[in-house]
């Protein structure tokens, strides 16, 4: 999770745009946010991650384009 959120705002948009990179991404980032500070916000997201895939990833594509950080991952 802090990788993610220490790259440039352009370079998480590219992460998330890409569909394929963009599930990885979303699942590396939600792995690692789990890791660092398991709450149950952070196993939600996992879980819509993996369940919802791409279209996930294009939730988390508009929130980080307004709130700059991923969905249900703060």
């Amino acid at each position: 999770m802090t990788w993610f959120n220490k790259q440039s705002r352009i370079v998480q948009l590219i992460l998330l745009l890409i569909p394929v990179v963009n599930w990885v991404v979303e699942i590396f980032v939600r792995v690692t946010a789990i890791i660092e500070k398991p709450t149950l916000r952070n196993l939600i997201g996992l879980l819509l991650g993996v369940i919802l895939g791409f279209a996930f990833g294009w939730v988390d594509f508009i929130w980080v384009l307004i709130f700059n950080h991923l969905f249900l991952c703060k």
